[in-house]
């Protein structure tokens, strides 16, 4: 019997502790693969993450790149967001960068690593590409948008070619990256599509069972500028005037929760707009499947940042919920035929109101549209297939080394 490949993963986003309500779909694909490999999650510390130690069968190593207390830059809206609401937090860079470089650097010492899977082009992708080179290990980097499409610049460009070009392999979450990577000159060796996944098959269902609310919107992610909510906020102030019952539930945190809670004040939204903080992982499924309309409003950032292909989204679309989304790249192979009805600018502030009120108009309509979407998209984000076009990606890249 073949002994287990170790897999070593970079990432910034993980979980700090069971039930953490920061995003979990790298955790959940290192769980996955752990059925196929050893799996060793290296990530940054945090002010109250649990120690090193397994977690769902992976071996998480927390690096230290602060004073405990200090160690913030990765949570509670990531690391751009954070970097652009709190200057001081730019101090926190060099060492976050070092930090990972040098635990990184100890492990390929100690320990026989046989491919390096780095999250986000920049730092993980570049500081994979320096070691992983050196240890002649094969590496992997995936971008999930941000990274891509947010640093922007000759010099950020020329350092994305070269980790995606150095790479054994390179996926994006979504086709439009790609587009995005021609535009750009950049060739990895290999090239995939494989989005983060969304449990289809116990989790994120329909519920026959519960009853949709007929003037409940909601919105769940991470409170920062691309999400775009500003603009659900201003469109809303159009339609309580048809719709006095209508209702915001908004779900998540970030570095724009203050601002985007004075807006609500200042619209005189108070009765109308509910900001649910944090939900585990586990009660998320029941605001999908009990709100008239899941509405994912997002936006490119000023400084070029967008989605790449959101995990809320999927998830409402897991549970048949009827979705109203940004027109940003990528959505396309969500949406696919569907995506002119369920998608619209949400700088215009009219538009976004008028396609809000359609589907209040229209839920019969909006039932068996959301249900279509579903259907397509069950073995394009469901994870076991997502996890098995990773673990095929993975020995291909070991065996041609």
């Amino acid at each position: 019997m073949n002994k287990k490949k170790t897999v070593l993963v970079l990432a910034s986003t993980y979980p700090r502790w069971k039930d953490d309500p920061e995003p979990q779909f790298i955790h959940e694909l290192c769980k996955r693969l752990t059925k196929e490999f050893n799996v060793i999650a290296l990530v940054p510390d945090s002010q109250s993450a649990d120690p090193n130690g397994y977690f769902d069968n992976v071996e998480v190593i927390r690096y230290r790149y602060a004073p405990k207390p200090l160690q913030s830059l990765v949570n509670n809206g990531g690391i751009v967001a954070n970097l652009k609401k709190f200057l001081w937090k730019w101090l926190l860079v060099p060492s976050f960068i070092f930090g990972q470089y040098f635990a990184l650097k100890s492990i390929l010492k100690r320990r026989k690593i046989d491919l390096i899977h780095a999250h986000w082009l920049i730092p993980q992708g570049i500081i994979a590409q320096k070691l992983a080179h050196k240890n002649n290990i094969p590496f992997i980097v995936t971008s999930h948008g941000g990274d891509l499409y947010g640093l922007k610049g000759k010099q950020l460009t020329q350092i994305k070619k070269y980790v995606a070009e150095s790479a054994s392999a390179m996926t994006v979450v979504s086709s439009a990256m790609t587009t995005y990577l021609n535009g750009q000159n950049i060739s990895p060796q290999i090239l995939q599509v494989i989005p983060m996944g969304i449990d289809l098959k116990t989790r994120f269902t329909p519920r026959d069972d519960l009853q949709r609310k007929t003037h409940e919107l909601l919105f769940i992610g991470r409170l920062v500028e691309k999400k775009g909510i500003r603009f659900l906020l201003e469109a809303l102030t159009i339609l309580v005037k048809q719709y006095p019952k209508l209702t915001l539930k908004i779900i998540g945190f970030g570095p724009d929760e203050e601002n985007l809670k004075l807006l609500t004040r200042k619209l005189n939204l108070e009765k109308h707009v509910d900001f649910l903080g944090a939900i585990s992982q586990q009660q998320l499924p029941h605001f999908y499947q009990t709100a008239s309309i899941f509405v994912a409003p997002f936006i490119q950032a000023d400084n070029g940042d967008q989605e790449g292909l959101p995990v809320a989204l999927m998830e409402a679309i897991g549970c048949a919920c009827p979705i109203i989304a940004g027109q940003v790249a990528g959505i396309e192979d969500l949406l696919g035929d569907d995506y002119s009805e369920a998608s619209v600018d949400p700088r215009n502030i009219k538009a976004l109101a008028n396609t809000i009120t359609n589907v209040l108009e229209n839920p019969l309509a909006a039932k068996e549209r959301s249900q279509r979407i579903r259907v397509r998209t069950l073995s394009f984000i469901d994870w076991d297939n997502i996890t098995s076009r990773y673990a095929e990606l993975i020995k291909k890249c070991i065996n041609q080394k």
